[in-house]
């Protein structure tokens, strides 16, 4: 589900700095962003503004997502390969927030985090803090009825008992705490395989977005991602194959 103007974004050439998006690739703009009280995955209080000084690749996500956070995922390990080939770990978090706060505990998030080699921040809070992240963020998210049959819980090993719809995308904060970039694209992740642990929370919606990524509008991929990121940092940030 997409809220924002997705985009197709364009690579940098190997020769030159990452020029910025046009209005087609994305929403760009310079927006404070607030610092709304969370928690991270090892139950520390937290908020955006703690990550002052660098430069921030925020995505919403949740744990029991089947149709597109795992690929989003894999697309941001692809990133923190390369931005740790480029030796700007020190300069670039890597953060997924969570819009399902009923069932995305820090315990949750910590054993996701873990099952699927995510070595970035993971952040939830109460309801009305996640709330407000979604509307700063003009991120949707839905309550809905789960599939039938129903998915399986990773960590419980129980039926899922309700899905949530929402948006996709990432956003890019600079290191003063402006938003300066965002989309609502869906991941493309290039090679159409996932590591087993996210492989396998992927429903059949999951498995075509996969696939076939453009099926249900416009994507992004993991150089396209660097190509903005490397120009809000005024760097030239090289895809890892």
């Amino acid at each position: 589900m997409s809220v924002l103007a997705a985009v197709t974004l364009a690579a940098c050439s190997s020769s030159s700095l990452p020029g910025p998006p046009s209005a087609s690739q994305g929403i760009i703009q310079n927006r404070a962003v607030p610092a709304i009280p969370l928690v991270d995955q090892n139950g520390t209080p937290t908020t955006l503004a703690s990550f002052r000084g660098k430069t921030i690749v925020l995505a919403p996500m949740l744990s029991l997502c089947q149709e597109v956070c795992p690929l989003t995922t894999e697309n941001l390990l692809l990133m923190h390969h390369a931005i740790d080939k480029a030796g700007l770990t020190k300069q670039v978090a890597i953060v997924e927030y969570s819009v399902d706060p009923e069932r995305d505990s820090p315990a949750r998030l910590a054993a996701y985090a873990k099952l699927a080699g995510a070595s970035w921040t993971l952040l939830t809070g109460s309801q009305a803090n996640v709330t407000a992240m979604n509307a700063f963020f003009y991120v949707l998210a839905q309550k809905v009825a789960e599939g039938s049959p129903p998915q399986m819980d990773w960590w419980t090993h129980q039926p899922l008992t309700y899905d949530i719809n929402h948006s996709d995308g990432f956003f890019i904060i600079d290191s003063s705490g402006h938003e300066k970039f965002a989309t609502s694209a869906t991941p493309d992740v290039i090679s159409h395989s996932l590591p087993s642990a996210l492989d396998g929370m992927l429903d059949d919606q999951g498995k075509q977005n996969l696939n076939d990524p453009g099926a249900n509008g416009q994507t992004w991929t993991v150089g396209q991602a660097l190509s903005v990121l490397g120009w809000v940092m005024h760097q030239n940030i090289p895809a890892v194959t």
